[in-house]
C-alpha cells in the first residue's frame, strides 16, 4: 500500500516540492499521501500526513488556513490542556475537528483547502473543500478501489486507475471550454463541489454543505445593506484589508500579480498600504497594442512605488508552454489566458513563493462586460417580438466577424474607449445569439455557452451538454444581472478561473492566494444594491470608489481588456503548423471523438478571414493536445484491491 502511495503523492512533487510523507493502515486498507510546499513552519513539525494530539485522527491537507492564529487562541481559550508542537495550520486544523467536530471546525476556518481525513476510531473517512473551489479535489471508484486526490495525475498513477473518456463531459467541455463540476473527463471519477463534504464509511458515500452560495445570498437578500456609499465603501475598505493582511502572513516572500486592472491594482494597494517594505509585483505583455496592459500595470506599480517585474510574451514564448499544458492541466482546459497566467506564474516563482491576485472581483462585484449590457439586452428583448429580433440578429451575423473587426479597427480613434474592444466582430455574434432568448436562464445559458449545441460535432456524446447544473442552481432574484454574477460565481469561477490558477501557481510550486474570496468580503457584497455595484456603463462601480483612494481614476480607467492572448493571429501565423497537424482531417477520423468534415470547414474558414473560429478551434486543439499527451503516456499496469489516496 505504502509504495502505491508515495507513486501517487510524487506525481504531486510540483505542489509540494519541500517534503514529503506516508501513512498507512493495512488492517482498514487505507493510506495517505502527501507532498508539502513550505509555508507556514518550515520546520519538520508541519510534517504530513499528521495525526491529532489524541491519535484519532490522520490529516493530508493542501491549502492555507488564513485565520489559524485566530483559531489557535479560541482553542487555548476554551480548552486550557491543549498544546500545539509547532505553529502549523495543520496541527490547529487537527485540534479543531477534536475540539468542536469537522463542519463546527470548518464554519470557522478562513481559507482554501481540500483535504482527507481519516477518523481511526470511527473509521470513517472525510473528504472536503473549501467554499469556493480554490483547491481542486478529485474522487471516484476504480474497481473496487476508492481513489482521490488533488490532480489527476495521481489518480492515474493508481495500477487499478481505468480512465475511460465520458464523451458527454467532452461535449460539455466544448460548452463552457473546461469540464464542469461534478463531472471529470473521465467516466466514474468526479470534482468534489466547493463548500462540500464527502463521508465514507462502511454504510457508502454520502455528502452535505457546511457552506453554500445559495443560503448566504438569500440571507443577504433578507438583510440588505441599507448605509450610504460612503459607508459602504469604508466597510468594504476595512474587510478587503483585513482579507489582504491575513493572507500576507508567510514565513517564505510573498509579492502579486498586476495586470494593472481594478482587481490586481486595489490588492495591490492594500497590501503596500499594510507593509513595511516595497511589495514584489509581476505581470506580463504583449507586443500587440490590443493586448499589452503591460504599460498600465507599470503605472500603477510605479503610482504605488512596489518592486515591479515584467516580462513580454513572445510567440516562441507560447509555444514551449504549450507542451506543458496537458501535464499540467490533466484534463481538457482551453481558457487560452492559461498561457499568461502559467507565464507570470513562472515569472513571480523565481523570486517569491506566495502571491496574491484579483481574481474572483469580476463574479462577487460584477466586473464583466455581460453584467453591464446582459441586463440591458435582456430587458429590451423582452419589449421587442421574436421576429423583429431574429431579423435583428440576422443583420448582425450577416456580417462575419472579421469584417466588423475590421470596421472596428479603421473606426477606433473616432470610438469612445468605452467601445474599444478587443474582438467586436465575436462579441457582436455573441450578442446576436442572445436575441432569440425565451427566458433570462436561457440567456444565461447561452452567454456561458463557447458552442451553443456542442453534441452535433462530438461523436457519441448525449442529446445535449449538460446545462441541468444551470437548471438545478437557479436562483429567482431580482435582477438578470445579479442571476448571471450568482450563476458565475458557481460555475464559471470555480470550474474556469480557479482551475486556471491553481494549476499555474503549483505547476512552479508557487502559493496562489485570492483575497476577494474571503467569504466575508463575498458576503457582503451580495448584501450590496446592485447599483453599487453595476452600472450602466461601469462594473465593479463600489470597488472603483476604493480604490481611488489609494490610485487616481486616470490610471485605471480604460475599456476591460482581459487576460488573453492575440489568439485569431498567432493560429493564422507562429502557431498555424502545430495547431494543422493536431487538426488534420485523418487524425480526427481516426481519433473518433469529433465530426472531422465540420472541423476542418472551421479551420479553413478560420485561416481565409472568413470566420473568427478562434475560440471554437482552442477548445478542439486543446483537447487534441491532451489526448495526444494521454496516449503518449498511457501504460499498463497490474491491479491491486486498497484505498489508496494522494492529497
Amino acid at each position: 500500500m505504502e509504495p502505491i502511495a508515495l507513486r501517487m503523492a510524487n506525481t504531486l512533487r510540483h505542489r509540494g516540492p519541500d517534503d514529503y510523507g506516508v501513512w498507512a493502515d493495512p488492517e482498514t486498507g487505507i493510506a495517505l499521501g502527501h507532498r508539502r510546499l513550505s509555508i507556514l513552519d518550515l520546520s519538520a513539525a508541519g510534517h504530513q500526513p499528521m495525526h491529532s494530539a489524541s491519535g484519532r485522527f490522520v490529516l493530508a491537507y493542501n491549502g492555507e488556513i488564513y485565520n489559524c492564529e485566530q483559531i489557535r487562541r479560541e482553542l487555548i481559550g476554551e480548552n486550557a490542556g491543549v498544546t500545539f508542537r509547532g505553529h502549523s495550520d495543520t496541527e490547529v486544523m487537527l485540534a479543531g475537528f477534536e475540539h468542536w467536530g469537522i463542519e463546527p471546525a470548518l464554519e470557522r476556518m478562513n481559507g482554501m483547502f481540500s483535504f482527507a481525513l481519516w477518523d481511526r476510531r470511527e473509521r470513517t473517512l472525510f473528504l472536503a473543500r473549501d467554499r469556493f473551489g480554490e483547491k481542486p479535489l478529485y474522487y471516484g471508484w476504480a474497481g473496487t478501489t476508492f481513489l482521490f486526490a488533488s490532480e489527476l495525475k495521481a489518480l492515474r498513477a493508481h495500477p487499478a486507475f481505468e480512465g475511460v473518456i465520458d464523451r458527454d463531459a467532452l461535449s460539455s467541455y466544448l460548452r463552457f471550454n473546461c469540464i464542469p463540476a461534478p463531472y471529470s473527463i473521465y467516466k466514474n471519477i468526479r470534482k468534489l463541489f466547493p463548500g462540500a463534504i464527502l463521508r465514507l464509511e462502511s454504510g457508502g458515500l454520502s455528502t452535505q454543505q457546511y457552506w453554500s452560495l445559495r443560503s448566504s445570498v438569500q440571507r443577504a437578500q433578507a438583510e440588505p445593506f441599507t448605509g450610504s456609499v460612503e459607508e459602504a465603501r469604508g466597510q468594504l475598505d476595512q474587510l478587503l484589508r483585513d482579507a489582504v493582511k491575513l493572507r500576507m502572513h508567510a514565513d517564505v516572500p510573498l509579492g502579486a500579480f498586476l495586470s494593472g486592472g481594478i482587481d490586481s491594482s486595489l490588492i495591490v494597494a492594500l497590501m503596500q498600504a499594510q507593509s513595511r517594505n516595497a511589495v514584489r509585483t509581476f505581470s506580463i505583455g504583449f507586443r500587440d497594442a490590443e493586448c499589452n496592459e503591460a504599460n498600465d500595470a507599470r503605472a500603477v506599480a510605479e503610482h504605488l512605488g512596489t518592486d515591479h517585474t515584467e516580462f513580454y510574451v513572445t510567440p516562441d514564448d507560447a509555444m514551449q508552454v504549450l507542451a506543458r499544458l496537458p501535464e499540467i492541466y490533466d484534463e481538457p482546459f482551453s481558457d487560452s489566458s492559461q498561457i499568461p497566467t502559467l507565464l507570470v506564474s513562472q515569472l513571480a516563482r523565481r523570486h517569491v513563493t506566495v502571491s496574491l491576485s484579483g481574481d474572483g472581483g469580476d463574479e462577487v462585484f460584477g466586473g464583466y462586460n455581460r453584467y453591464t449590457w446582459g441586463g440591458r439586452v435582456w430587458r429590451r428583448i423582452q419589449q421587442s417580438p421574436r421576429m423583429l429580433r431574429r431579423l435583428a440578429a440576422s443583420a448582425i451575423t450577416s456580417v462575419s466577424a472579421q469584417t466588423w473587426d475590421t470596421a472596428f479597427r479603421y473606426s477606433r480613434p473616432l470610438l469612445p474607449r468605452s467601445m474599444r474592444q478587443r474582438v467586436p466582430g465575436y462579441k457582436l455574434h455573441k450578442i446576436a445569439s442572445l436575441m432569440d432568448s425565451p427566458d433570462p436562464m436561457g440567456m444565461y445559458a447561452r452567454m456561458a455557452s463557447h458552442w451553443f449545441e456542442p453534441e452535433r460535432v462530438v461523436s457519441g456524446a448525449g442529446r445535449r451538454a449538460p446545462l441541468h447544473m444551470i437548471d438545478e442552481q437557479w436562483l429567482e432574484l431580482p435582477e438578470f444581472e445579479s442571476q448571471a454574477m450568482y450563476l458565475d460565481t458557481l460555475t464559471y469561477l470555480p470550474n474556469d478561473i480557479l482551475v486556471k490558477v491553481d494549476r499555474a501557481t503549483m505547476a512552479y510550486s508557487l502559493e496562489g492566494r485570492i483575497p476577494f474570496l474571503d467569504h466575508r468580503v463575498v458576503e457582503f457584497a451580495w448584501r450590496l444594491p446592485l447599483h453599487m455595484k453595476v452600472r450602466p456603463n461601469h462594473g465593479k462601480w463600489i470597488l472603483r470608489q476604493v480604490l481611488y483612494e489609494y490610485v487616481p481614476p486616470k490610471l485605471i480607467e480604460r475599456p476591460k481588456m482581459g487576460f488573453g492572448i492575440p489568439l485569431g493571429d498567432w493560429l493564422r501565423g507562429p502557431l498555424r503548423h502545430w495547431a494543422e497537424e493536431l487538426l488534420h482531417a485523418n487524425t480526427l477520423r481516426e481519433q473518433g471523438f469529433f465530426d472531422a468534415v465540420a472541423i476542418r470547414k472551421m479551420w479553413q474558414e478560420h485561416l481565409a478571414g472568413r470566420g473568427t473560429w478562434q475560440y471554437h478551434l482552442w477548445d478542439i486543439l486543446m483537447f487534441q493536445l491532451w489526448l495526444q499527451h494521454q496516449n503518449a503516456s498511457a501504460a499498463a499496469e497490474p491491479g491491486i484491491e486498497a484505498l489508496q489516496a494522494a492529497m
